[in-house]
């Protein structure tokens, strides 16, 4: 250093930086130590720092003298080119120079007369050995005329191994506000599931000559399947002078595209539509029909979700439904056979105008299984790439259709488990299980 005559005091600002440097993990802080540093070892009038944002192929600044916020691509200007190169470039006359942007300089009035421009590298292990990994650019401007007319070789030495220690001290502040963030997120989603999974009913409703069951696992912290099972005795009149509330049970399975927060937002918001339509004592049609509606309205393009609504009518021992996109829809026999259906019409969110007049129904014999389960049932994948399937499930829940429905609701979770060999789950798996009683249990 004393070769490239350093006085003292800047020796003593390099020293002193370098510790507080070492010792801040706060990103604001960090990044204010840096431009102040670079500006005042290098007895400049101004200083910036750039951050590079890796996904975007962006540098932007959140800290400068005189300046405000700006974002810009690493293919332009100066500092793009110092970032693309990874080399410091010394510009002793910035209008002189036709990579030199002076628009900054016409808008906030200020006169850019020299400028170094210092990529901030810290060491990081390559392929091929040591590497670097581009943190961001620092630009100071204006050299003290009184020491000198432009930034010299003594300069870019000072700047080159500030910019080293600055790489550095931006690396460990920038990842330690990621694993701050990524600690609220996990303890946000966290939130998140416990309200979701507090939000299932409660107990499962049960109607006379029938067993069901239900459950929901989701594949992330939350899910973008939901389900309900509303018991239409137990809701008051949509109005004092209303008829009576309904008898049955309306049931519901939905299924978000894709899974985590935003399915499970919007398959929460189709809870609630389905929640109110039985709360107005409307039909399976009617409230499809609405939540559709609402959807397609709410839902961003590409969003959509599957969903069967369905009303169990425990006198009749028949389901009334439509079905939006939810498929294979299941009834196992006592006598052995089965019977698969597919969808009666588009998921919803698609088309305001989708036709849900069209009911459909199951009869129930007695000792019947009706299985509505969402994709994580079918999908579940082994090591083989092979999905469980449609015709394991209906082996399994025949094999089974002596137990409660409990009991084959389980059978199928263990099943596709045991498939699965250990492998994750893709998907949600949610599942109701409705087994009409046989005549003499």
């Amino acid at each position: 250093m004393a070769a490239l005559n350093v006085d003292p005091a800047q020796l003593a600002r390099l020293l002193s930086v370098g510790e507080r440097l070492a010792a801040s993990n706060d990103l604001d802080e960090v990044l204010a130590l840096v431009i102040d540093a670079m500006r005042d070892v290098l007895r400049a009038d101004r200083a910036s720092v750039f951050q590079f944002d890796p996904q975007a192929q962006e540098l932007f600044i959140s800290q400068a003298h005189g300046v405000g916020a700006i974002r810009f691509p690493i293919t332009k200007g100066i500092a793009g080119e110092s970032a693309r190169l990874g080399r410091i470039l010394n510009i002793p006359d910035c209008y002189a120079d036709s990579r030199f942007n002076p628009e900054i300089d016409r808008k906030t009035g200020y006169k850019t007369r020299n400028m170094l421009t210092i990529p901030l590298l810290s060491p990081e292990a390559g392929a091929g050995g040591a590497g670097a990994s581009l943190e961001g650019v620092a630009q100071v401007l204006n050299k003290d005329p009184a020491r000198g007319s432009a930034f010299d070789a003594t300069d870019e030495a000072l700047a080159r191994y500030l910019a080293s220690q600055a790489a550095i001290a931006l690396r460990r502040a920038k990842f330690i506000v990621g694993e701050v963030r990524k600690k609220k997120i996990e303890a946000d989603l966290a939130v998140a599931r416990t309200i979701q999974q507090n939000s299932w009913p409660k107990c499962v409703p049960q109607m006379d000559g029938f067993d069901i069951a239900a459950s929901a696992l989701p594949a992330d912290e939350t899910g973008g399947d939901a389900y309900d099972l509303i018991d239409l005795r137990s809701l008051p009149p949509a109005a004092p002078d209303a008829a009576p509330s309904g008898s049955g049970m309306l049931f519901a399975l939905g299924d978000a595209t894709g899974h985590g927060i935003g399915p499970a937002l919007s398959v929460a918001q189709f809870r609630a539509m389905l929640r109110m339509g039985a709360r107005l004592h409307a039909s399976v049609s009617q409230i499809a029909r609405h939540i559709n509606i609402q959807l397609c309205d709410d839902l961003p393009a590409g969003r959509f979700i599957t969903n069967m609504i369905a009303l169990l009518d425990p006198r009749a021992s028949r389901i009334r439904y439509v079905s939006a996109g939810q498929a294979p829809l299941i009834l196992v026999r006592a006598d052995g056979t089965s019977e698969v259906r597919g969808a009666t019409t588009l998921p919803m969110g698609i088309d305001p105008d989708c036709d849900f007049s069209e009911v459909e129904t199951f009869d129930l014999a007695p000792g019947d299984v009706f299985v509505l389960l969402s994709d994580g049932f079918y999908e579940a994948m082994n090591h083989e790439n092979e999905h469980y399937g449609e015709q394991r499930i209906v082996e399994t829940v025949l094999a089974n259709i002596a137990l409660p429905a409990q009991g084959i609701l389980e059978t199928l979770a263990k099943g596709t488990l045991d498939f699965a060999q250990g492998r994750p789950f893709d998907d949600d798996q949610t599942a109701i299980i409705i087994k009409r009683l046989p005549e003499n249990a």
